[in-house]
């Protein structure tokens, strides 16, 4: 089981920790418990019944799924096949169908060794993916019509998908061992449901999570090699690796950062490896197509794109996106060397992959699938959660509107152009609104909701109430911990700092 530091006299024993119940601390969460009998009272009996804490976020987060795949029902019935509008007037469109004969595997082509007929010469996705992608097609009957084939290519990539769903429940559930409950957050993220079939994001997701709880428990090299398999399936996990970076400077971790880069780029070498050298082209695709891919949906890039007369050039965007991309590392590296106290580990990976998301010049619905896993783990409060999922929610439903206008032709059923940015807008505002709150929350530590129920850093393993050797600024002056505030409080920065295993 995991190792954490002692946390204070709050806790009973390092082997029973305090559990905090969201419904005590949170008045969201206090108010929503009243459709199941009210908050839990302090006589409650915890842990002697066999649903514990992760069996219900995980039966919860299963059954949220599979109202996702029921909204998903207009589509499998026919949207998919006839009517090129009606997918997206019922918001229920999906990849994989399409890519099941799109991308040769009704066909039986080999990934990015095979060349694909049309203008898309090979698999666009990284390897890991397309390995997901080539599994379920062997598991698809090829009997049938195509709509059959494809039918059942959804279905059992649903299945294979809700796997990774239970497992990201599972990780996110165990992280912070004392705030299980927090889990349902995520299984009942509506955005989580609404996306989780539409395309395989969810395999990234999942590997990303059980790295992140590997790390929690003090497991660097487990980390490294499940986050350089995740970068394996989608490129955004390699990020968490800058702002682990600077966190380990700051507590003098070198050693253990060296083990999960050396385990990411192994992991990620072992998977990339022999595509790479026996079939480059089709390796490449993936890199070549995200480059040359211009300014798309769901980015502010396209709001300025189509309200001028002179677009930038695909190119242009490129280097502007990633000078920005640049500048909200530095401003991340800052906040990690200057915060009062080192900022915990989900709260920057949040941070981190929230500033590629609002920087980058595409945003498909899908994406939102990257940072609910790290939202709940950076900011468990449920007022700014359900905040944030309702931007998303509405940018769902707006980008399938807006494509119902774009192909209705005359009869402009839908959303126009200046309606769809507004939604866009709802997305960027929404998710800065979260990065505003994680930001406050790491200049004012009392504010975190987890540091104010008597931890450090729950999921920073090594870096759970370890001492700062290079902090910068105030930080680094022997009385920077000035701010008072009541409630538990975790020992924290102390070199004698003691540990426990659950």
């Amino acid at each position: 089981m995991c190792g954490m530091p002692s946390g204070g006299s709050m806790r009973a024993s390092a082997h029973e920790p305090d559990l905090v119940e969201p419904t005590r601390e949170d008045a969201v969460a206090k108010a929503g418990s009243e459709l199941i009998g009210g908050p839990l009272g302090r006589r409650a009996l915890l842990g002697v019944s066999w649903w514990t804490p992760v069996r219900v976020i995980v039966l919860v987060a299963i059954g949220m799924f599979t109202l996702g795949l029921v909204q998903k029902a207009p589509c499998y019935n026919g949207a998919w096949f006839f009517g090129a509008g009606s997918q997206y007037t019922h918001a229920c469109y999906s990849d994989i169908p399409h890519l099941y004969q799109g991308r040769g595997f009704a066909d039986g082509l080999v990934p990015y060794f095979d060349q694909i007929p049309g203008d898309m010469q090979y698999l666009e996705y990284p390897v890991l993916t397309g390995v997901f992608m080539e599994v379920a097609s062997w598991l698809t009957p090829g009997s049938g019509s195509i709509q059959d084939q494809e039918q059942w290519y959804w279905m059992v990539n649903a299945g294979m998908l809700m796997v990774c769903a239970a497992i990201i429940a599972v990780c996110v559930t165990r992280t912070h061992a004392r705030r299980p409950w927090d889990g349902l957050l995520i299984a009942l993220a509506p955005a989580f449901a609404l996306t989780a079939t539409i395309n395989w994001d969810l395999l990234a997701v999942a590997l990303t999570a059980a790295a992140m709880l590997m790390w929690s428990r003090s497991r660097p090299l487990a980390f490294g090699v499940l986050l350089g398999l995740a970068t394996a399936a989608k490129l955004y996990p390699v990020l968490l690796l800058g702002p682990l970076l600077v966190l380990c400077w700051r507590a003098g971790r070198w050693r253990e950062f060296a083990r999960a880069l050396g385990g990411a780029v192994v992991a990620w070498a072992v998977v990339n490896g022999p595509v790479m050298f026996f079939a480059f082209d089709g390796w490449s695709k993936f890199y070549t197509f995200s480059q040359e891919r211009g300014v798309d949906f769901g980015s502010f890039w396209l709001i300025i794109a189509q309200n001028s007369s002179d677009p930038l050039s695909t190119e242009t965007v490129n280097t502007l996106a990633t000078l920005l991309m640049l500048l909200c590392c530095v401003g991340v590296a800052a906040l990690t060397l200057t915060g009062p106290r080192r900022p915990r580990f989900a709260q920057l990976a949040f941070l981190i992959v929230a500033a590629f998301i609002l920087t980058n010049k595409v945003y498909s619905p899908q994406y939102v699938l990257w940072l609910v896993p790290l939202a709940v783990l950076a900011r468990p409060k449920w007022r700014d959660f359900l905040i944030w999922q309702a931007c998303e929610v509405a940018y769902f439903l707006g980008i399938w509107m807006y494509l119902a206008y774009t192909t209705s032709g005359d009869a402009h059923k839908g959303l126009p152009a200046d309606g769809y940015h507004w939604t866009i807008g709802l997305h960027l505002l929404g998710t800065l609104y979260l990065c505003v709150m994680i930001v406050r929350d790491i200049l004012m530590p009392e504010r975190d909701p987890v540091r104010r129920s008597g931890d450090d850093d729950p999921s920073g393993g090594v870096l759970d109430g370890a001492e700062d050797v290079f902090v910068l600024g105030p930080a680094a002056r022997p009385a920077r911990d000035t701010v008072h505030f009541d409630g538990p409080q975790a020992e924290w920065g102390k070199a004698d700092a003691t540990s426990g295993s659950l």
